[in-house]
């Protein structure tokens, strides 16, 4: 007696058709899941990031409120006993004005309090609340009043001829004219060259309104002062009390906006202001 075996139905083309039409779907709809997954790690990354800098911000802020609280107060003290003793050294001038040489001393005793009291003056700056008049102005203004005041030195300018923006005259003036003086100094001794630039977001996407860069062909700033640059009091020079820069921090982070500082490759520092 023989055996029959029996034969699986036959797959039409139509089932196999709709059978690669589900593998393709499933296909595409892995693709794309792999796609989010990847955007949404890439985003998370972004966010720990922002995140972290986020916080750095705010310890700064925290630890620079409770310096600016220590510093007011001692510069109150400060200020006034330093009236006092300008005004002593005046009257003393007048009693020894047929001396010359004691003239001399007291001059140096009353230039010492007007240097006293201008650092009791930056420190009193730095400490109160900073908050921006923001105004419609015309950047290419601010720029070149900027580097007329910070006089004698030929300054390279190089932007459009005007940009309206929304900020702070002031602020933004002091600010520039601070980063300006600092880069002049750099190069004094070597005859160097300072570069102002600035621009609007069409030359930047990291920026809302405006970026400003301030270079020099100066030394540069080494790499374990670069982290402290910005903190109060704190400086590398034989003279100046370490307020200029962190003010220039305080104007930029009152304008919501950030000041990135770096070497130049071809020598010297580059500070740029995004706002």
């Amino acid at each position: 007696m023989s055996t029959q075996v029996s034969q699986p139905p036959a797959i039409s083309a139509q089932r196999i058709e709709e059978l690669g039409r589900i593998i393709m779907a499933y296909s595409e709809v892995t693709e794309k899941l792999q796609e989010s997954h990847e955007r949404l790690e890439q985003t998370v990354r972004s966010l720990q990031s922002e995140l972290s800098e986020k916080n750095r911000q705010l310890e700064r802020r925290n630890r620079l409120a409770a310096l600016g609280e220590m510093a007011a107060g001692m510069a109150h003290e400060i200020r006034n006993p330093l009236g006092g003793i300008q005004l002593y050294a005046s009257m003393l001038a007048k009693d020894v004005e047929d001396r010359p040489a004691s003239v001399s001393v007291v001059r140096k005793i009353s230039d010492g309090v007007k240097r006293l009291e201008s650092l009791v003056g930056q420190v009193l700056q730095f400490t109160r609340e900073m908050r921006a008049n923001v105004v419609e102005i015309d950047l290419a203004g601010i720029v070149n009043e900027a580097v007329e005041l910070a006089g004698g030195f030929v300054v390279k300018v190089d932007g459009p001829r005007t940009l309206p923006v929304l900020a702070d005259p002031g602020l933004i003036g002091q600010a520039l004219l601070n980063l300006i003086r600092n880069a002049i100094e750099s190069v004094t001794a070597t005859h160097g060259q300072v570069a102002v630039r600035y621009g609007g977001p069409k030359d930047s996407i990291e920026v809302k309104q405006f970026w400003i860069v301030v270079e020099d062909s100066g030394p540069g700033i080494p790499a374990g002062v670069m982290e402290k640059i910005f903190n109060p009091f704190f400086t590398t020079k034989d003279q100046g009390t370490g307020l200029g820069l962190a003010i220039v921090h305080r104007i930029v982070e009152a304008h919501e906006g950030t000041i990135v500082v770096t070497n130049r490759v071809g020598g010297g520092a580059r500070f740029e202001i995004r706002i």
